[in-house]
């Protein structure tokens, strides 16, 4: 018997394969009603999910849109995190 995986354990394995998602696509897909909330919490569990906007283009008119993606965090960032953790002053990373 298969165990039941949560909506953010979902998420994070469609971002770890490498999807990028949108807001609108992370509740159609994955029930998900407060997506900031989540992603927020997955971010405090350590994952480095970003934001980026794209940009389509049909006949002429130009949408801009966001998508969610996992990514690398670059060394600063867990530099303040581990600064942040112990009770230093990460503005100075």
């Amino acid at each position: 018997m298969a165990t039941k995986m949560s909506k953010s354990e979902k998420v994070i394995s469609a971002l770890k394969g490498g999807a990028e998602l949108t807001a609108k696509q992370i509740t159609a897909r994955y029930g998900v009603s407060n997506v900031s909330a989540m992603i927020s919490s997955l971010r405090m569990q350590g994952y480095p999910i970003y934001l980026n906007n794209r940009t389509s283009e049909f006949e002429g008119e130009k949408t801009v849109y966001r998508k969610y993606r996992l990514g690398t965090a670059t060394r600063a960032v867990i530099a303040a995190g581990y600064k942040a953790l112990a009770g230093g002053n990460s503005a100075t990373v």
